[in-house]
């Protein structure tokens, strides 16, 4: 059995609060009990320092534990220092080394939403009257490890992101996880016809924003075959696909367990549907030796802005198509009612999670759904 973890944002309040409970009581913790609030328990988190600074700035570290995730940032430290203020907000919050800036939002801290509530909810119950504090977050490995993630396809440079809607860290990767997402999925399906399949965090965030039902939406990590299989044994009429195009853009070569350990084919399946549309052969043998998906794209858009033509829109038209076709077609070929009936459409954003394209089905989907 697969061990699940905490969130980055968890380790972060933990560090938080140990350093507020040392301004307040001049004594280090051992260990914080935060309230995940997603879901509503209580967490246990060891603290490694605890050090105070001056009269009115503490210091305290955690140590990231995603569990048996394939994370990146387990064991990575995590500082917060907690300083007192004596005016302006309540809790003010920042980033500070190691933690990514978000191109597309004004170069803000990465520290989204579930983060800034996790945080502020936690350390406003330790505040007395009065009291004010800025807290800073520290990821000291975030620099070096932040280029070895995707962050940069969603704008966020020079560090991590503290993202996420959940403060369990589950393994992504491992059939125990597929399990638990089956479990949602089959609670969903008894509820609703149409549902809304979204590969990670950033396509759940954004599938919110567009007014999207929460209740509707059902994460699949890497296990998009498995799970469009289980949604037709449940008789779940209609699935858009919802997700960034260097992933889901991998459903159109046929690719249906999405993580990069596995396949990847993304270089060969957007030159294919460049050669495809007639784009002249230099032009394809940019987009295919294009280091990204994101790459690509960026290339194809600035074809259009020199030339006036219309390439982004063809090419990324047929490719949302492709994965209409072919996700109903891996459905018939492993359902074993052999039917096909579920209707599945296809929306793919970029990496400003900007939508690129909706396919035909999914623009109806849409209608139904916003």
């Amino acid at each position: 059995m697969s061990r699940s973890g905490y969130t980055l944002p968890v380790f972060a309040c933990a560090a938080a609060v140990a350093a507020l409970h040392w301004l307040h009581d001049r004594k280090p913790l051992t260990s914080a009990s935060i309230d995940l609030i997603e879901p509503s328990q209580i967490a246990e988190i060891p603290i490694e320092q605890v050090a105070g600074l001056s009269e009115n700035t503490a210091l305290a570290i955690a140590r990231s534990d995603p569990g048996d995730n394939l994370d990146l940032t387990k064991n990575t430290p995590i500082w917060a220092l907690v300083e007192w203020r004596e005016a302006g907000e309540l809790i003010i919050i920042k980033g500070g080394e190691g933690i990514g800036r978000q191109m597309n939002a004004d170069d803000k801290p990465a520290i989204y939403a579930y983060a800034q509530r996790l945080l502020k909810e936690n350390l406003q119950r330790m505040l007395a009257l009065g009291e004010k504090i800025t807290v800073t977050i520290i990821l000291p490995e975030g620099r070096s490890l932040g280029v070895r993630t995707s962050n940069s396809a969603f704008g966020v440079v020079e560090g991590l992101s503290l993202l996420g809607t959940t403060g369990i860290s589950q393994p992504l990767s491992t059939p125990d996880q597929l399990a638990v997402f089956r479990a949602e999925l089959q609670n969903k399906a008894s509820r609703f016809e149409s549902l809304v399949f979204c590969i990670g965090e950033n396509g759940l965030d954004l599938a919110r924003q567009l007014g999207i039902n929460p209740e509707q939406l059902v994460k699949t990590a890497n296990w998009l075959g498995p799970m469009l299989v289980e949604a037709d044994v449940l008789g779940v009429k209609e699935i858009l696909l919802f997700g960034y195009h260097g992933k889901l853009m991998k459903l159109a070569g046929g690719i249906f367990h999405t993580h990069h350990y596995l396949a990847d084919g993304r270089r060969e399946i957007l030159a294919a549907h460049c050669a495809i549309a007639g784009l002249k052969l230099p032009d394809i043998q940019a987009v295919f030796n294009s280091a990204t998906a994101e790459a690509g794209l960026k290339y194809l858009r600035l074809l259009d802005a020199s030339t006036g033509s219309d390439w982004v829109n063809q090419v990324y038209t047929a490719i949302a198509e492709t994965i209409d076709i072919r996700s109903q077609e891996y459905i018939q070929s492993h359902s074993e009612r052999r039917t096909g009936v579920t209707v599945c459409g296809s929306i793919l954003f970029d990496r400003d999670r900007k939508i690129i394209v909706k396919s035909k089905t999914a623009g109806l989907l849409m209608g139904k759904l916003c």
